[in-house]
């Protein structure tokens, strides 16, 4: 605004050529004609807006209010979906562009904005290669069906490398409590696996830092490294979602009256799955004979001790809260690791690192008279 008014004052001089000013000014000629004629016609320097003052687009008053009704009696239909209902309910009616639909429910207030979803955070370690028994388990629940008046959640647990199927357990729901016990009652009788394999819902995972959940933690302080697939890819699980398939047909189809009797129907299929049973990756030989029990128990108490930390690790226990105390201030890091014994390294950056084991979780910082946690 300076430069056009500087321009303006030396044109009113008449001591120089348009052309000559154009040059000083660094500007088009073009532009020093369109700022004197402005200036010229109300004294006006400033940008005009480049709004067209007509749209031969435009919809009408009618039509948008049309919609807006249509939107308000569907308020679940998508602008797509929409659009193709008044089109088939109004034929040869000229209907604007879905990404108009689209414009004309977000300026009436017919959008509801998504809440940002808390995703599990991604896997980074690198699945292991199942090269023996109980190098790697496979674990999930096989989808639910109606037993009775209830419902029932197949927990299935198999090994990889000789698919045997070391449970099969009906569960009435998929609370950490009930796996926790289905999975105690396994490594009594099978011992401890190298790792364990499932997919990202609860409660094998969950939102808090690197993915934990309370059955995973238990997991690694047991020592059993937990694999996680990508979301999306049950294919990286692949032949225990095979085995769920021929579950389903042998036992639940239809299912038994009873949880008990739903029971009996899994455990007579596990023997037969397991001792029966070919298997054509296995050379059409039976899953039990390449099985046996891993060497590791499970240790006393079975909920694992606390991890122990290098001598350059500072430590502390998350509260009950789920906030972590550090230098008489405290953080919140996650419910899931309460009680938990967490291991933190000083970082040249001025923050601590926050481990769990061996697993980092994070980083602890101090700003403005307090203390944040953050995930990487």
């Amino acid at each position: 605004m300076q430069q056009r008014k500087a321009f303006i004052d030396e044109y009113l001089k008449k001591e120089h050529s348009v052309s000559e000013l154009s040059r000083r000014f660094e500007v088009s000629r073009k532009t020093a004609y369109q700022w004197i004629d402005r200036f010229m016609a109300g004294c006006e320097l400033v940008d005009r807006s480049r709004r067209p003052h007509s749209s031969p687009r435009a919809i009408t008053a009618a039509l948008e209010d049309f919609i807006v009704e249509a939107r308000k009696q569907r308020p679940n239909w998508g602008p797509k979906k929409l659009r193709a209902a008044l089109a088939l309910a109004n034929p040869g009616a000229v209907l604007p562009s879905v990404s108009t639909f689209a414009l004309v429910f977000k300026r009436n207030g017919l959008v509801t904005p998504r809440r940002r979803r808390r995703r599990t955070p991604p896997s980074t370690l690198p699945f292991a290669e199942a090269s023996e028994p109980n190098a790697l388990w496979c674990i999930d629940f096989k989808g639910d069906f109606l037993v009775g008046r209830r419902r029932c959640y197949p927990l299935t647990v198999m090994d990889a490398y000789s698919r045997f199927l070391l449970g099969c357990v009906a569960l009435p729901n998929t609370r950490v409590g009930g796996v926790r016990k289905a999975m105690r009652t396994l490594f009594d009788t099978f011992g401890l696996p190298a790792a364990i394999r499932s997919d990202n819902g609860s409660p094998f995972a969950s939102k808090a830092p690197a993915g934990l959940s309370e059955l995973s933690a238990w997991w690694l302080k047991l020592g059993i490294r937990h694999e996680r697939i990508e979301p999306g890819k049950p294919q990286q699980n692949g032949r225990h979602e095979r085995m769920h398939l021929t579950l389903k047909l042998e036992t639940a189809t239809p299912p038994s009256s009873s949880m008990r009797a739903q029971q009996r129907a899994f455990d007579r299929f596990r023997v037969e799955y397991n001792e029966q049973r070919p298997h054509e990756a296995l050379g059409q030989r039976f899953p039990a004979e390449h099985y046996q029990r891993s060497y590791r128990p499970l240790p006393q108490p079975f909920w694992g001790r606390d991890f122990v930390y290098p001598e350059e690790f500072e430590t502390a226990r998350v509260r009950k809260s789920g906030a972590l105390p550090w230098n008489h201030r405290s953080a919140f890091v996650s419910t899931t690791l309460k009680h938990e014994l967490l291991g933190l390294r000083w970082q040249h950056d001025g923050a601590w690192r926050v481990y769990f084991g061996a697993l980092p979780l994070g980083t602890l910082t101090g700003k403005a008279r307090r203390l944040v946690f953050s995930s990487p």
